[in-house]
């Protein structure tokens, strides 16, 4: 049995070597306990896929063995995407999700997520507990297998969705918009959406391919060169691409230029706040712009900072009613929806930004900035030798800088790495992959110069190469 631990979302593996059918049945049975110690297992279970290679059959394994372990399935007749998969839960009350998906890696590899009753990701207390179950696998239940139930969700899934932006707004603001899928389980979502609120929708990537047209399915700024020609061509008013489960959105403005997953939570954080008049927390992962902090101070309102991952943005919009959360990765939900991340959602609202302002969101964008003050954010990836890993991980829990790049300390937090915010209101954060000798320097700062000056700084203070 391979190395199976749950990351940040679940786990993958690259097919056939790690990823196998036998690998996966045994994470499928420990998950069978989990529900079945939790009393969850009479509510059945919602299986899901995504267009991967082999991404069905390891899904219709996966429900082979919840149904021996006497829990019904709910499964689709195609691929689904992981929000939707989430709201089906909470549609049918279901004891949770396995969703068979790789997000947005590349095409040799498949994963699965489990998502618990309340329809968002699994927190670690879940997942150490069915790994816990993993290390000495239970044996499957004699008896009769349980049922295998269709589920149609998507028009509920839509309706849903739907229901939680401004549809007049869109409908009549005459917008165009290109949508690109990326071959993925977002097929025939958004854009149908669109569609049918009067947009004039143009869909590239718009049908299944294993191997996502060579790349892969990540809506990251350096993959959407074919979405800005298709938006540049067509004068559109935003090209949005969902990666292969479409849990997350990527953003071409009209006249070409990328909006970041940081940029879009600002954006949302500040329609909400000032158009629909919402009020309430704010959460964001310590990795995520604090141009949101310096919004919601404004309104008076609290920050929930959490650490790296959109499980704990999902426990603070389930425990603390928060109005939206986001990540600087790309997640992003509001309150109403399932608390898991939502990429069709995340366009939609994009959609309505722009309606409801009649402007490009780089004009709104920069409207924020004057009023807000201007920031850039930028993370930077650093390879280290693994026998240096343990020597800086050690670094970042003894070093207490008094200055950074010039500028005062103000505090320390190390609530996931060590993030170290100056006077200024300049931070930056540095985080340690837990499977590669490797580590991710986020920083914040009023200019691109600002940025690269921290960045250097604490660099050196870590004896990290830059």
């Amino acid at each position: 049995m391979a190395d199976i631990k749950f990351g940040t979302d679940g786990w993958r593996g690259v097919i056939a070597r790690d990823f196998t059918f036998a690998n996966l049945e045994l994470v499928t049975g420990a998950i069978a306990a989990y529900l079945k110690a939790k009393g969850l297992a009479d509510r059945g279970v919602v299986a899901a896929y995504d267009n991967r290679f082999l991404a069905d059959k390891f899904a219709a394994a996966a429900a082979a063995v919840l149904q021996r372990w006497g829990i019904t399935v709910y499964f689709p007749g195609c691929s689904l995407p992981t929000p939707a998969a989430a709201y089906a839960i909470k549609r049918l009350n279901t004891g949770g999700a396995v969703v068979l998906t790789a997000s947005h890696n590349p095409p040799e590899y498949c994963g699965i997520k489990f998502i618990p009753e309340y329809a968002g990701p699994a927190l670690p207390d879940v997942t150490r507990k069915i790994e816990a179950f993993l290390a000495e696998p239970p044996a499957t239940p004699d008896g009769t297998p349980a049922p295998l139930a269709e589920l149609d969700i998507r028009e509920d899934y839509c309706a849903h969705v739907s229901g939680l932006i401004e549809r007049d707004e869109i409908g009549r603001a005459g917008l165009t918009i290109v949508v690109d899928p990326m071959h993925g389980a977002g097929i025939g979502y958004l854009d149908n959406i669109l569609a049918r609120l009067g947009v004039a929708v143009t869909s590239i990537n718009n049908y299944r391919d294993p191997l996502f047209g060579g790349g892969l399915p990540d809506p990251a700024e350096a993959r959407l060169h074919r979405l800005k020609e298709v938006v540049a061509a067509t004068g559109a008013h935003l090209g949005l691409a969902l990666d292969g489960d479409a849990d997350r959105l990527g953003i071409i403005d009209t006249d070409g230029s990328y909006i970041s997953p940081n940029q879009m939570l600002a954006l949302t954080c500040y329609h909400l706040l000032e158009h629909r008049g919402w009020r309430g927390p704010i959460a964001r992962t310590v990795a995520t712009t604090h141009l949101v902090d310096r919004i919601a101070g404004v309104y008076g309102l609290q920050i929930h900072e959490t650490p790296v991952g959109f499980k704990y943005i999902g426990e603070r919009l389930r425990e603390a009613g928060c109005i939206c959360g986001g990540e600087e990765s790309g997640g992003l939900s509001i309150k109403g929806h399932v608390p898991e991340k939502d990429g069709i959602l995340a366009g939609l609202l994009a959609c309505e930004i722009v309606a409801v302002s009649g402007k490009p969101l780089k004009n709104t964008l920069q409207e924020i900035f004057v009023r807000f003050g201007r920031v850039v954010s930028r993370r930077v990836d650093r390879r280290t030798m693994p026998v240096e890993k343990n020597r800086i991980l050690q670094r970042l829990k003894d070093i207490k800088p008094q200055v950074i790049a010039g500028e005062k300390v103000r505090s320390i937090n190390k609530i996931d790495g060590l993030k170290i915010e100056l006077a200024n209101g300049d931070w930056v954060l540095v985080r340690a992959s837990g499977t590669e000798p490797v580590f991710r320097i986020y920083t914040e700062a009023a200019t691109h110069e600002r940025a690269t000056a921290v960045q250097e700084s604490v660099c050196r203070e870590l004896q990290l190469g830059c």
